[in-house]
């Protein structure tokens, strides 16, 4: 293991000689932050709404204030909270690496 870390010295060591990386993440590094997620059963945002009523082409359509609103007030909730541990390691990592994409 490497000195102060739970990171593995191979895995170190393969993110540095790594010429590409990729991060695959979702919903659920923001959630930490207090933004919500889409999925989840109990609070979700498709708990309270149909996605086929905020987040298509159709949706927009029928009623484009709603979903200006709904897409404010997302913004506005992203805006409001602060990044956390692993907001703040995937962008030291990106620092060190010469090409990251991140997923999401």
């Amino acid at each position: 293991m490497a000195a102060n870390s739970d990171i593995p010295d191979a895995l170190i060591a393969a993110l540095r000689d790594a010429r590409h990386i990729c991060i695959l993440t979702g919903a659920g590094v923001s959630a930490e932050s207090g933004v919500p997620t889409f999925r989840e059963a109990q609070d979700g945002l498709w708990s309270e709404y149909n996605p086929q009523d905020l987040a298509t082409p159709e949706a927009f359509v029928a009623d484009p204030v709603l979903i200006w609103r709904w897409y404010r007030w997302r913004r506005d909730t992203v805006a409001a909270v602060e990044p956390n541990p692993g907001h703040y390691a995937i962008a030291e990592l990106a620092e060190f690496v010469s090409d990251l994409t991140l997923v999401t």
